[in-house]
């Protein structure tokens, strides 16, 4: 059985400042960015070399980073990707909500050569709280608090992206449009939703793309069609498989960041299982997800790596102690098999696994939203959570 202990070192550096090491868990931090515009007009940070960075406006010269050891050095042989799970800056979050008010979380995310969290939440102050339960909505520094903190793309395809309607999802993808870093999962119609953010790292060229599978209000009201706005959706894996299938066609690693499975659960349900398999036989090379506010398993289903579930990240409430459990998951990508697949479909799809390990940093949110450091006391029950994740999730600690 995998424990948090022996697959991750996490350390808090100056004050809550937090970073996470594994070997080979390398990336670069701190560059200035250019611009490289990806299908959907969005655009992706890249430096000269071809390697995103995790900090600093597009264009512009990156933050410091909060760590007090300099930045590691990139690893020419592998490509690092980072994911955060579900972020909102409503009620206690939003006195996060400034340039700095995520900088503890910069060495674990900006390390990594690309990451992605999901913001859960429309982008407005107009419109009409839709007939649902909770209502969640920022202003666009959200996106600029988030890219301070070395997250370099974002997925909305989630069941609070239109809280308030039409109003405010014409706000939404305005701010999309003006973001500092991608935007996925979203869209002017079904094209733009499903669209991915491509970066360039070292040569190998990284698609994110994003959906939702909630069977809720959102997905049934607001999906992105032919000739509407709104969310990506998968209640059916169609227009998804349709989607990652031109994907896996131009680009070197497909990700496919889902929001999905059932609330307070630590294990995957039918629908997550179904998918996997779905995406795995469509040549995905990661699939990670959030929604269920707690941490699921992660390992390999077949070459397909699978982190199902990464618990809430900037989260303004909490039910009890295992709401709080959360952390960071890093995937390293084999570069030069990534590079090499390029140039013989066939042998791609049947070689091993691009994915060549991972790390999981664990943290617990705080009582101000912030994931930090869990304490000795909650380090204890937190391992039993993700202990009963790795036993339900079915998925094999090899790729096979």
């Amino acid at each position: 059985m995998r424990t948090l202990r022996g697959i991750v070192v996490a350390s808090v550096l100056t004050g809550a400042a937090l970073a996470a090491c594994s070997s080979g868990s390398d990336g670069a931090e701190g560059s200035a960015k250019a611009a490289t515009t990806v299908p959907n007009g969005r655009s992706a940070g890249t430096d000269q070399a071809g390697a995103p960075t995790g900090s600093g406006p597009a264009g512009s010269a990156g933050a410091s980073s909060a760590s007090a050891s300099p930045p590691p050095v990139a690893d020419p042989g592998q490509v690092t990707l980072a994911f955060g799970g579900d972020v909102n800056f409503d009620g206690r979050v939003a006195a996060l909500l400034n340039d700095e008010g995520l900088a503890p979380l910069r060495p674990a995310l900006g390390s990594a050569d690309v990451s992605v969290v999901n913001l859960e939440t429309a982008i407005t102050d107009r419109g009409t709280p839709q007939p649902k339960l909770y209502h969640f909505r920022t202003t666009p520094q959200a996106l600029v608090t988030l890219q301070r903190a070395g997250v370099d793309a974002l997925s909305m395809a989630n069941n609070h992206a239109v809280d308030y309607g039409l109003d405010g999802l014409t706000d939404t993808l305005a701010a999309r449009d003006a973001s500092p870093v991608p935007v996925v999962g979203v869209g002017r119609d079904a094209s733009d939703a499903f669209a991915p953010a491509v970066f360039t790292v070292r040569g190998v060229r990284v698609a994110v793309m994003a959906s939702t599978q909630v069977d809720d209000f959102t997905v049934h009201t607001f999906p992105a069609t032919d000739t509407r706005p709104g969310v990506a959706g998968n209640l059916t894996n169609a227009r998804l498989l349709t989607a990652v299938t031109a994907a896996r066609s131009r680009y070197d690693v497909v990700v496919v960041f889902l929001h999905w499975g059932t609330d307070y659960t630590t294990c995957p349900d039918a629908a997550q299982q179904r998918t996997v398999r779905d995406l795995a036989a469509a040549g995905v090379d990661v699939v990670v997800g959030g929604h269920a506010h707690r941490v699921q398993g992660h390992g390999w289903s077949g070459r397909t790596f699978v982190g199902y579930g990464l618990g809430n990240f900037v989260w303004r409430t909490s039910r009890g102690p295992a709401d709080t459990w959360s952390g960071v998951l890093t995937v390293r990508i084999d570069a030069v098999a990534a590079v090499r697949g390029r140039s013989d479909p066939a042998a791609r799809a049947s070689s091993p696994s691009l994915v060549t390990g991972s790390t999981w940093t664990p943290l617990v949110v705080g009582d101000d939203g912030l994931p930090v450091p869990p304490t000795a006391a909650q380090a204890g029950p937190e391992q039993e959570q993700y202990d009963a994740a790795a036993g339900c999730s079915g998925l094999s600690s090899s790729p096979g």
